[in-house]
């Protein structure tokens, strides 16, 4: 973690003693800073503790003026540096105005063209070796560039500092950000394609942003007031089309037995929800072990700081991987992140729907045109599925609980209303917190939860699962997640026109008769027989 002090300062210092011609206009003093009693400006490692650390050919000697408003851009055409309030201040003093206005034009014209290719480009922006920041003050701002004489600088500069900072993006009040330092000079990032498949990503965070009501909080107040009794009344910013509703709006029964009897094999073995979920998940992390094992995942996937990571409360769901403002971000909700059960869900977001994002980009049906030019089916649900699988293994008892919580509760939804489906719940979860949590996804979407109906989508995840068991033995799960986006039953079709050298899988699919033997043990926890899947399944 970036700490405020010496480092920060040593980094100002450095650039003064070697920018003499920096214009004094650009300088600003944001407070009173700290300085080390040992000279570190000569040194071309600042501090070893904090790895900041220039690399170039040779020393710094007086850069120009548009190589320093290179490297200092922050997203506007405004520039600005850190400046000792003694010893330096009347050395800059001296160069008058019009030195700057003959070296404006030249720095303008770089930082221009650097700015619309950056702004073309989304990339996550490069952070500093071995850094690892995360606060509820604002952020530290973290630049990289190119210098307009063409030298390129193999690490990003970064001002740390309590409050001295270059022009921090604005932070929502309700995320946490983490941004992991990368192992590669150009993160790897998920596309933005124009086509339906092709923006899964981004039209699920849309599709869910949507349906979630803005008033929660407060019909949850009066629901938990009335003793379960009052239906919910939900309201929406951006209130859904009519199709999208419709046509997440009907619910299927075809796996509900299965859905059933995974729940009641669990509560027999555990007695209830609640001890199962402490028995087999742990107890809830603290927000630093969450950045701990989110770090240690990341390193193992060798996919460190590509991915910026948000920890919030205000999340349906577990976890979300989607795409923002063209980064992949992880969003991880703090109140039901466990100790043994992190791993899986970071198994599910990014060993899962990241890898086979990444992989994607690479194929030909990256485009919504390549998938109707290959004739690709959906990518759901072997998508959650797979995903979901995931979650689940290398557990000592690997119930398919949530997927089947899931299930069960859209399909009573849709005969149901919200109090009628709240009680109904009540027969596997006891806790009112967490029925709440069902109910509501089940209900999203809709205004008026007197009435029944239901957000189907939820059950992807069941279905998923068992078309995945049922086809185990003939599904090459590599070849699944390096061509990227695409159903188990495109698999074999497709391999001979997707791109297969040099793809990425993550760690737990190395070894594939170790997998093969976990899904047998999925199998067998959860009394999934082959003959009862090949009936449901073809």
């Amino acid at each position: 973690m970036a700490k405020p002090g010496a480092a920060g300062v040593d980094m100002a210092s450095l650039l003064c003693q070697n920018a003499p011609h920096f214009p004094l206009q650009a300088l600003a003093v944001s407070e009173k800073l700290y300085w080390p009693k040992v000279e570190f400006s000569k040194k071309s490692v600042l501090s070893p503790e904090y790895e900041l650390a220039l690399e170039t050919d040779g020393n710094i000697r007086q850069p120009s003026s548009g190589a320093l408003k290179d490297i200092f851009i922050t997203g506007t055409r405004n520039y600005s540096v850190l400046q000792s309030r003694e010893g330096k201040k009347h050395h800059f003093q001296r160069y008058p105005s019009a030195h700057h206005k003959r070296h404006r034009k030249s720095a303008k014209t770089s930082s221009t063209t650097w700015n619309n290719e950056h702004l073309k480009s989304k990339a996550p922006l490069p952070l500093p070796s071995h850094a690892w920041y995360w606060s509820t003050k604002p952020l530290p701002t973290f630049i990289t560039g190119t210098a307009s004489n063409g030298s390129k600088f193999t690490h990003s500069i970064s001002i740390s500092g309590t409050n001295a900072r270059l022009s921090p993006r604005p932070k929502s009040k309700a995320m946490r950000h983490c941004f992991l330092n990368l192992m590669k000079p150009k993160p790897v990032q998920l596309s933005k394609d124009q086509g339906k498949e092709g923006e899964y990503s981004r039209r699920k965070h849309c599709i869910l942003t949507a349906i979630k009501p803005f008033n929660l909080e407060k019909e949850k107040i009066k629901f938990f007031k009335s003793e379960f009794t009052c239906n919910p009344r939900f309201e929406y910013s951006n209130p859904t089309l009519p199709n999208l509703l419709t046509k997440h709006s009907n619910a299927s029964s075809k796996f509900l037995k299965q859905a059933i009897n995974i729940m009641v094999l669990t509560l027999e073995k555990y007695g209830s929800y609640e001890k199962f979920e402490h028995i087999t998940g742990g107890n809830l992390l603290s927000k630093s072990r969450i950045w701990q094992q989110v770090k240690k995942y990341m390193e193992k996937e060798r996919c460190l700081g590509e991915i910026v990571v948000n920890l919030t409360e205000d999340l349906l769901s577990r976890a979300s991987m989607t795409i923002v403002n063209g980064r992949p971000t992880l969003t991880i909700n703090i109140s039901t992140a466990r100790e043994q059960w992190l791993e899986g869900m970071l198994r599910h977001e990014i060993g899962t729907h990241y890898f086979r994002g990444m992989n994607n980009n690479q194929q030909p049906w990256s485009k919504l045109t390549g998938r109707k030019k290959h004739g690709l089916k959906p990518i759901n649900p072997t998508e959650e599925g797979l995903a979901s699988i995931h979650s689940v293994l290398f557990r000592k008892d690997p119930f398919l609980w949530r997927a089947a919580l899931l299930y069960y509760t859209v399909y009573q939804a849709s005969h149901m209303s919200f109090c009628e489906l709240f009680q109904d719940v009540g027969k596997f979860v006891k806790n009112p917190n967490t029925r709440w949590d069902y109910c509501v996804r089940a209900k999203r979407g809709w205004t008026d939860t007197s009435q029944p109906g239901c957000f189907s989508k939820d059950q992807v995840y069941l279905e998923g699962i068992l078309q995945i068991l049922r086809h185990r033995e003939s599904i090459n799960f590599q070849l699944l997640t390096v061509l990227g986006k695409v159903s188990y039953e495109d698999v074999d079709r497709l391999k001979e026109f997707g791109v297969v050298e040099n793809m990425r899988i993550p760690h737990f699919l190395q070894d594939l008769s170790q997998y093969r033997e976990e899904l047998e043990k999925i199998m067998e926890v959860n009394e999934l027989t082959d003959k009862e899947l090949q009936e449901l399944i073809s």
